[in-house]
């Protein structure tokens, strides 16, 4: 069934209870298109949502022009795809990707966090905090998209904006979390309204007197030089990239560059790379994730169901890893932050293997994930002796 093409008003309408259904369902993604069945991603698993009626190409296409002029951004004309973040009447705010498939526009929306948490409520350790409080740098946060990489970011800047005097320029696309000057002076920045490019907008940043730069991701050359060069300069940057561990991090942000430039700028990462955070979100299918009750809108708890948690990897620039990077040793990090642990890091396998031996995670899904199977099992055990230990101390069997 296919509903006909409605007024503005009415379609405004349409456009709020699809976000007010997207957060009374807590679904993190919303997807629809003409004439398909609307799709909600409820706790990672994705979702027709069959009892809605379908949506005309009409409707989208008039929802798709008002999120743009939401956005300050001109209605997409011709081939390609607009993002964008808007605020629902709920106080919800959701980014959003228009784009075209098969000649008819399509959209996904993402719902953002609308609160700023905390590390250990983000399942990350709170040494991270430490970042903070750093005077230059490079700081990376790395992953899949949907890793959460934006919220672990935001959680950094919050940080940052309530415990230091300084000015913090973001340069975003869109502004997924606002940040309202606390002890800091903030200043957002978005590409497309505020600034041609990632690139042009962190070399003005530079002449603003800012002590720290968040570039919301950097993914062509001259942008990847102007963050390092603002590393270089006194600045702390952060940013993100999508790789799915750091040392495939590192590899990516040169491999950007051509072969004659690869050595040197080996050379420049290597100095000014502080710490390099990779994140994926898995479904916690154990039984302590599987029995963790479900946050709804209003933060109350709500039928027990199937919830996701975060498994990171952690890289800390030590003298030991800047000289990997810069000799080309990179393969060597791993065993570099096996023993890192007293400077904050962990692998992805020690991660793995904490979720798993405290039953958030199935030993199919922590295999699956892991890079050496075997690895992963031998930290495995080595957790679980650990615990038993603890356990016998404090007079419980295990």
């Amino acid at each position: 069934m296919t509903m006909k093409s409605n007024p503005p008003a009415a379609v405004m309408r349409l456009l709020e209870s699809l976000l007010s259904e997207c957060v009374t369902r807590d679904a993190s993604d919303l997807h629809f298109a003409p004439d398909q069945p609307v799709y909600l991603r409820v706790h990672g698993v994705l979702e027709p949502q069959n009892e809605r009626p379908r949506i005309g190409a009409d409707q989208v296409k008039a929802i798709a022009d008002h999120l743009a002029q939401l956005s300050h951004r001109p209605p997409l004309t011709g081939p390609g795809s607009l993002d964008g973040a808007i605020g629902s009447a709920s106080g919800a705010r959701f980014r959003y990707n228009i784009y075209r498939r098969q000649g008819q526009w399509a959209i996904a929306l993402r719902r953002l966090e609308e609160r700023f948490r905390e590390l250990d409520e983000l399942g990350l350790p709170d040494s991270l905090y430490k970042l903070c409080e750093l005077s230059d740098g490079l700081v990376v946060v790395a992953g899949p998209t949907g890793s959460g990489k934006s919220t672990t970011l935001a959680t950094l800047l919050n940080r940052i904006n309530h415990t230091r005097r300084c000015h913090l320029v973001t340069i975003e696309d869109p502004i997924e979390y606002l940040h309202t000057s606390a002890l800091a002076l903030v200043n957002q920045r978005q590409v497309g309204s505020d600034t041609e490019h990632f690139h042009e907008a962190v070399v003005a940043a530079m002449r603003q007197d800012p002590d720290v730069i968040l570039v919301g991701e950097i993914r062509d050359l001259a942008t990847i030089r102007s963050a390092i060069t603002a590393a270089e300069t006194g600045h702390l940057v952060f940013t993100t990239v999508h790789a799915s561990d750091c040392v495939g991090a590192i590899e990516r942000l040169i491999a950007v560059f051509p072969a004659e430039e690869q050595t040197g700028i080996r050379r420049q990462l290597a100095m000014v790379l502080r710490a390099i955070i990779t994140q994926h979100l898995l479904v916690a299918d154990g039984p302590a994730g599987a029995a963790a009750p479900a946050r709804t809108a209003a933060g109350r708890n709500a039928t027990p169901r199937r919830s996701r948690v975060v498994t990171s990897e952690i890289l800390t620039s030590t003298p030991a890893v800047a000289n990997l990077i810069a000799t080309e040793k990179s393969a060597q990090i791993y065993s570099t932050m096996e023993s890192g642990t007293a400077q904050g890091m962990q692998t992805l396998e020690q991660d793995l293997a904490r979720l798993l031996v405290a039953g958030y995670l199935s030993e199919t899904t922590a295999m699956g994930m892991a890079r050496s199977p075997n690895i992963l099992r031998e930290r495995v055990g080595r957790q679980q002796r650990v615990r038993g230990v603890v356990n016998r101390t404090n007079g419980v069997r295990s």
